[in-house]
């Protein structure tokens, strides 16, 4: 059986959409037919939650080196950091933290910390916050 041509097949058939969308029976579908609707049952891999979530990180990333070029020379600690709030709140989201870069671009590790901890985000997720904040302070986690 050749599995190459059955997957050309279904693309054509399927097509692809990025977005949710609801076939003609009004389940809810994304990319090449994939069942989300939860009026089914419905289960994630978990080898295709790794791929998705390593994509993803490769995406924050690039989108954060693009966006703020000098963090590339932050320590690891730092980047690490800022890519998980970019996972949790996308770039757009880290962006805000204006003051907090600021400090972090001036070498203000401590500073920035605190600025991240002044937040709606540390409200909403303070476990999570105090550990990205230890991170950025470079006490390890």
């Amino acid at each position: 059986m050749n599995a190459d041509l059955i997957v050309s097949d279904l693309k054509h058939d399927e097509g692809w959409r990025a977005e949710p969308y609801q076939d003609h029976l009004g389940f809810w579908t994304i990319g090449y037919g994939f069942l989300i609707d939860g009026r089914k049952s419905v289960r994630l891999p978990q080898e295709v939650g790794e791929f998705w979530l390593n994509f993803l990180v490769g995406e924050r990333i690039k989108a954060l080196n693009d966006a703020l070029p000098w963090l590339s020379a932050q320590p690891d600690d730092v980047q690490r950091a800022l890519v998980g709030m970019a996972y949790q709140m996308g770039v757009a989201g880290v962006l805000k933290f204006e003051k907090a870069l600021d400090a972090l671009k001036a070498g203000n590790r401590l500073l920035a910390a605190n600025e991240a901890l002044d937040s709606t985000w540390a409200k909403q997720t303070p476990e999570r916050a105090s550990r990205v904040a230890a991170m950025i302070r470079g006490v390890p986690t």
